[in-house]
């Protein structure tokens, strides 16, 4: 059976979605008119970019399942399949900061894995033993990017932060190989990926310990009910600065990213769940 994993959503319109939306729009109006006049907050740059690199741990579940609860099955790339489950990852990141209380951030990675095992052995079958042979070549790709427009709350030493934006996740795997079952071969080639653009929400907090040190969280989520996608995918990370230089700066952060997604189609739904944790360093050049 073919698996079609979908790595994003598409344009939210489930309730709680909307309630989201909403709340977003309440805490905005409520809190932005004491705010207009404050000045910027030390926490914040005007413009910083950040170039590092994500080591991430993986955990990666593909299934399938009928309808009714009548049969399912699922796999495990790192488990099953033997698929490294740590890796280097390269990550950008930059924030612009645009009058004193808002601005853009932007975050882009990527997340590539793959291996090939072999198998041979004797298989007793109702008192028949067949020889085996199987080769596999499994390879899995993950790509997050996103941009969000962000409002900062406070200009002192802590700032509260909403940002509301758009997000774009693709997921790709691929299953190549043989099995040779008393000299017969069968051959498979198997591969799915799909990506799309999804509304985001975010929200943040930083606090400055002294000019050198500060202190942030971030964490964004999308969440999506009803219909043939429903799912959800969040991430969250908190990290401290070290600003050496008034130019450069450097951070070390700890994130979590959870990817949770079912697709319904006529006969059968498919399943990907990914999840992705670990630290991040950047180098900022800071202005």
């Amino acid at each position: 059976m073919r698996l079609h994993l979908l790595a994003a959503y598409l344009p939210c319109s489930s309730r709680r979605a909307g309630h989201v939306w909403l709340a977003a729009v309440l805490v905005l109006s409520s809190v932005w008119l004491p705010m207009a006049h404050a000045q910027q907050s030390p926490t914040l740059d005007r413009l910083d970019i950040g170039i590092g690199a994500y080591y991430a741990t993986s955990d990666t579940t593909v299934g399938a399942s009928i309808p009714e609860g009548f049969a399912a099955a699922s796999i495990n790339l790192e488990n099953d399949l033997g698929l490294d489950n740590r890796g280097l990852s390269a990550r950008i990141r930059a924030d612009v900061l645009i009058g004193d209380h808002q601005g853009l951030s932007f975050d882009y990675y990527r997340y590539n894995r793959n291996n090939a095992q072999t198998w041979q052995r004797a298989v007793d079958w109702q008192g028949v033993v067949h020889d085996i042979h199987a080769k596999l070549d499994g390879k899995l790709a993950f790509a997050f990017g996103s941009v969000a427009w962000r409002w900062w709350f406070g200009s002192g030493d802590n700032v509260i932060g909403l940002g509301l934006g758009a997000s774009h996740y693709r997921a790709s795997a691929s299953f190549v190989g043989n099995l040779q079952v008393d000299g017969k071969v069968y051959d498979f080639d198997e591969r799915t990926g799909a990506g799309a653009w999804a509304p985001l929400l975010q929200v943040g907090w930083r606090h400055m310990f002294s000019p050198q040190w500060r202190m942030y969280f971030s964490g964004a989520g999308v969440f999506k009910n009803g219909g043939k996608l429903q799912g959800h995918i969040y991430n969250a990370s908190l990290g401290v600065e070290w600003l050496p230089m008034r130019r450069l700066g450097f951070a070390v952060e700890y994130g979590i990213n959870s990817i949770h997604i079912k697709q319904s189609h006529e006969h059968y739904r498919d399943s990907l769940d990914l999840e992705l944790n670990g630290p991040s360093a950047f180098v900022y050049l800071r202005f």
